[in-house]
């Protein structure tokens, strides 16, 4: 093997982090270069500790300060270098085993060392590529720096030529992903070979098919695993609930090879494979009389299990004009996933198959803030809450003018918070900005400030705000309901009461920036530690496939519970 890995681009192939199984205990990165691919995993799951093997010494040096242990050697030469006794969940080959003079070999001695669920990953240049055949046929075939006619490639692939290899190793494949790049070049080559196909029996657009991918990943396991369904309606997003409930959680479940998780409109779920668990979660749904019966009996027809994702408390529907004596949101599904204790209890009188999932992130971003002492950027960024706000606004105008430009403001979706601001140093976005961009936006910030009014209501709230400034590394400025149960007062986040409360605290995060800092710097590791979608893929899978073992005695609580459904 010959690799100079450190001439190539320091950054990760995106599409093969997101197959990586964010609840892996432990990854190998075998050609794993300056650790950018296992660098970008840490930031999704902290707690995994992520291997590399690499030969290049350079390259190995910076994969050190990035990943767990790294070990430089030859691959094909050397024993695992490493204490796996547990095993490893995941042995990642990001475009490696074309380098290697016995590919096969080592698959299958790598193999011997996966976890009992451990899955191997497989990045590999497609050699049925169509610029291949161009080359061939022009006279124009060379070997390149790098890219698909690397030089130092010894093996080549088609995607039956790894599958075939990976089953030799004794795995079971899961699937490919195919890496298309310029498509229309494909499709034109293709075109002028279309007599020359035809002739040779063989089908062009079965060959074009082949021939797009430029790369192809497949995933593979030691173990076979029953494939389960997982399909969620979503409302509109709007401030980020829709991400942080459907969006973000379905992409961490996908990256478990047996499940398959997708995001569709409620009249176009229907089952993709037969005799295969199957899971609907619906986003908030309002499922009332008639129309709500209708919606659910559809489902239940193609024996779904179906579970409703609500993260509110039921007096809001009431308060908007809901009959809650008609509604079936949480009565009439075979269960109900939410986000708090609080929240679970009083849905708990509707339905006793609750499960609580917290809030959490998918990846903590990039550290921005605490750029300059001199000025602290106090953000906030909501919707609705000026009930809560509204009683606190003089004592942030009245420090405002006291500190100047000691103090800005970055505001975000609330228009009446910012026309009530008292001061000019403040900013202000009026759109209703997508989920990447108000992350961003708080990212930059350095205190978070999060009211709220003590009301059942709000009692019934999430600490999502605490979450998202945490991974950010944005100090929580923030009222003691609701995130007294999370927030650790002066170590993770300051709280407070009441308006003289609120005043102290700012006060002093504007005095001692050193120590504001700190605060958030605990905060993101207490997100790191305890509040990743990696902790919750595990748990969230083991109750799917529960339910849906459980599904013939849930109908039949289900048919006692709403009988009209059944009629």
């Amino acid at each position: 093997m010959n690799a100079a890995h450190t001439q190539y681009p320091d950054f990760a192939n995106p599409e093969l982090l997101d197959k990586i199984p964010l609840s892996a205990r432990t990854i190998l990165d075998v050609g794993c270069a300056q650790g950018a691919l296992g660098a970008d995993y840490l930031r999704r799951n902290p707690a995994c500790r992520v291997l590399g093997i690499e030969m290049d010494e350079e390259a190995a040096a910076h994969a050190r300060q990035r990943l767990s242990e790294v070990f430089v050697g030859d691959v094909e030469k050397d024993p695992m270098p490493f204490d796996v006794p547990e095993g490893i969940d995941c042995i990642v080959y990001g475009d490696v085993l074309e380098h290697l003079s016995d590919p096969w070999t080592v698959l299958k001695e790598h193999a011997k060392y996966l976890s009992p669920q451990g899955t191997v990953l497989v990045c590999m240049p497609n050699v049925e590529h169509w610029s291949f055949a161009a080359k061939l046929l022009t006279g124009s075939f060379d070997y390149e720096d790098q890219g698909l006619f690397d030089r130092t490639h010894l093996r080549w692939f088609t995607p039956r030529t790894m599958a075939r290899a990976l089953a030799d190793a004794g795995l079971w494949l899961s699937d490919a992903a195919p890496r298309p790049i310029a498509t229309d070049r494909a499709e034109q080559f293709t075109a002028m070979l279309t007599p020359a196909l035809q002739a040779l029996g063989v089908d062009p657009q079965e060959y074009l098919n082949r021939s797009i991918p430029l790369q192809v990943i497949w995933r593979a396991r030691k173990a076979e695993m029953q494939r389960m369904e997982l399909a969620a309606t979503m409302l509109a997003p709007q401030g980020g609930v829709s991400d942080v409930r459907v969006v973000e959680p379905l992409r961490a479940m996908r990256t478990e090879s047996s499940i398959l998780s997708s995001i569709v409109a409620e009249a176009g779920l229907k089952p993709q494979l037969s005799d295969t668990p199957r899971v609907a979660v619906l986003h908030r749904p309002l499922l009332v009389g008639e129309n709500g019966l209708g919606r659910l009996r559809a489902l239940l027809k193609q024996d779904y299990v179906v579970v409703s994702e609500f993260d509110d408390h039921p007096v809001f529907m009431e308060e908007r004009g809901v009959n809650l004596s008609e509604l079936l949101t949480f009565r009439g599904v075979h269960a109900v996933q939410t986000s708090t204790p609080a929240l679970a209890e009083a849905l708990r009188p509707d339905n006793p198959e609750v499960a609580v999932f917290p809030n959490a992130v998918f990846e903590l971003p990039p550290v921005r803030n605490f750029q300059n002492m001199e000025h602290l950027t106090f953000f906030f960024g909501a919707l609705n809450r000026q009930n809560d706000w509204a009683p606190l606004m003089p004592v942030l105008n009245e420090i405002a003018r006291a500190v100047g430009d000691r103090l800005r403001f970055r505001v975000v979706f609330d228009e009446a918070f910012f026309n009530a601001l008292e001061t000019p140093h403040k900013s202000f976005e009026p759109a209703m900005v997508d989920y990447a961009s108000y992350m961003r936006e708080l990212g930059q910030a350095d205190i978070s400030f999060m009211p709220l009014e003590d009301n059942a209501f709000n009692r019934a709230k999430s600490d999502l705000k605490f979450i998202e400034a945490g991974a950010s590394r944005v100090c929580a400025l923030a009222s003691r309901v609701v995130y007294a149960e999370s927030v650790q007062d002066g170590k993770t986040g300051v709280l407070f009461g009441s308006p003289a409360e609120l005043r102290s605290a700012l006060l002093r995060l504007l005095a001692y920036p050193e120590a504001t800092r700190r605060i958030a710097d605990a905060a993101r590791a207490y997100v790191a530690q305890q509040r990743m979608l990696a902790y919750q893929v595990a748990s969230r899978a083991e109750w799917y496939r529960a339910l849906w073992e459980r599904r013939a005695e849930l109908n039949e609580i289900l048919r006692a519970r709403v009988p009209e459904l059944f009629a």
